[in-house]
C-alpha cells in the first residue's frame, strides 16, 4: 500500500533540520520500498505492505528520533484518504497571489467536527470543508490578517495538526498516483 508520511514541525524557520536525502534513507533501512521525499518540509511518500498506520507512526517516529535525535510527530495518511481529501478540494482553490488554501491534516484521535468549534471560524473571511482527518481552508489573501487561520499557531489545538498548502497537497498525491501505477 502507498503512504504518505507527514512529518510536524521540521526544516521549519530554522529548527529541527533534516536532509531529505538523509531521511529518504532512514526510511530505508527500517524497511519501506519506492520512499520518495517531497519538497524540504517533511513529506514522504513510501510503500510497505506489513504494517498498518499506527504501527508505520511508531516505527518511523522511533527511525527519526534513533537517526535524527528528534522527538518528532509522524501522521501517515494512505493513497485513498489523499484521494477522498483531492476529490472534496475544490478545482479553484490555489495557493496563490489572490488566495491562501491549506490542508490542516489531523492527528487520528481528533474529531474534524469538534476541531471546528477549537478554531472559531469567521464565515464571512474562512471557507472550510471537512473530510475524514482533515479541514481544507481558504481564505482571500486580502482576509489573511482577519483569518482565524493565521491565529491558529497560538492554539492547543496547533499541536495536534500539521498544515500543508493545496499545492503541496495536490502534488503529494500525484507522487503517491504514480507509485501506485507503477505498482
Amino acid at each position: 500500500m502507498i503512504y504518505v508520511a507527514l512529518l510536524r514541525g521540521i526544516n521549519v524557520g530554522g529548527n529541527n533540520k533534516i536532509d531529505m536525502k538523509v531521511l529518504k534513507e532512514a526510511f530505508l533501512q527500517v524497511g519501506m520500498t519506492s520512499v520518495c521525499t517531497y519538497i524540504n518540509s517533511g513529506n514522504v511518500i513510501f510503500e510497505d505492505s506489513k504494517h498498518s498506520k499506527d504501527e508505520l507512526a511508531k516505527i518511523l517516529e522511533k527511525a527519526i528520533l534513533d537517526g535524527f535525535k528528534l522527538d518528532i510527530k509522524v501522521l501517515i495518511r494512505n493513497f485513498k484518504d489523499i484521494e477522498d481529501l483531492i476529490k472534496a478540494l475544490p478545482d479553484t482553490w490555489k495557493n496563490d497571489a489572490t488566495m491562501k488554501c491549506d490542508v490542516l491534516f489531523l492527528w487520528d484521535e481528533m474529531v474534524t467536527e469538534e476541531c471546528l468549534k477549537e478554531i472559531e471560524i469567521k464565515p464571512a473571511i474562512d471557507t472550510v470543508i471537512t473530510v475524514s482527518g482533515a479541514i481544507l481552508w481558504k481564505v482571500d489573501k486580502v482576509n489573511v490578517a482577519k483569518s482565524s487561520l493565521m491565529k491558529l499557531a497560538g492554539k492547543p489545538i496547533y499541536k495536534k495538526m500539521t498544515v500543508r498548502n493545496v499545492n503541496s497537497a495536490r502534488k503529494i498525491y500525484e507522487i503517491m498516483k504514480t507509485i501506485n501505477t507503477s505498482l
